[in-house]
């Protein structure tokens, strides 16, 4: 984890995995002035996810030139498809939360795709001056709660996970960002995000990426392996937990299905 990167400019020879906490980490800096401004609910959003989009691809332009970007903000320039190396960004993930001053439950996400595999990630935080990355892996903190918790939407919380709780016994956790959702769990506000309403790989890729160093269960819904950089960039279920909830979330999940 780092918060101190206001110069903008990364550690001399820095690697993959510093990299991504850099970027990620400037990116949410940058978004924290934009914040300051003043403006207010679309403006505000639509400024925060030009203004970090913008700085992320200067940077990855200036500092890994060779390499090409995916990013929810950017046109999705096929020749990724047969790039060596791929950078899957969401230069603002949350914008709801982030137009709505002071919550802190947005992020700024940036995951290096490489021959087949995540290789590196970072999740910033940036209202909790946090970035969560592959740099130096998070340690899953000694689960806190004697129930299961499990991360949900605060504005659409699916009814199957609803379901799900009441099966396992355990509470759901409102609160925004994807990326928020998976680091909750590293973080042991959670212990389980489990999602079928719809995402696209720059959704997940950073979260699982951090997820997966830090130890923790990551997979589609049904289990499968999740793959990034395809041509259909769409990538709607996925399942982060401790190790010991998988089986019984997938198993949920063989028996009801999500709808």
């Amino acid at each position: 984890m780092t918060n101190n990167h206001g110069d903008r400019t990364p550690p001399p020879g820095a690697d993959d995995h510093v990299l991504a906490e850099w970027l990620a980490t400037v990116a949410g800096e940058r978004l924290l002035e934009v914040r300051a401004e003043g403006l207010e609910g679309r403006e505000l959003k639509d400024a925060g996810d030009r203004a970090a989009h913008e700085l992320l691809m200067k940077l990855l332009a200036t500092h890994r030139p060779d390499d090409a970007v995916l990013s929810e903000e950017g046109k999705d320039d096929k020749a990724r498809l047969q790039a060596d190396r791929v950078w899957i960004v969401d230069p603002l993930d949350g914008t709801r939360e982030f137009s709505e001053p002071p919550r802190d439950d947005w992020a700024v996400h940036v995951a290096l795709w490489g021959s087949g595999e995540l290789v590196a990630g970072a999740v910033a935080q940036p209202a909790l001056g946090e970035t969560f990355s592959t740099a130096a892996a998070p340690v899953v903190p000694d689960r806190t709660s004697d129930r299961p918790r499990i991360a949900v939407s605060r504005t659409r919380p699916p009814a199957f996970v609803e379901a799900l709780a009441a099966e396992l016994g355990a509470d759901l956790v409102p609160m925004g960002s994807a990326g928020v959702k998976v680091i909750s769990v590293v973080r042991d506000i959670s212990d389980a995000y489990v999602h079928a309403g719809g995402q696209y790989e720059w959704d997940n890729a950073a979260p699982v990426a951090v997820a997966r160093a830090a130890g923790l269960f990551c997979s589609r819904i049904d289990g499968s392996e999740l793959e990034y950089n395809q041509d259909d960039v769409s990538l709607p279920d996925l399942v982060v937990c401790r190790p010991e909830l998988s089986e019984a979330i997938l198993d949920f999940v063989r028996r009801h299905g999500t709808d």
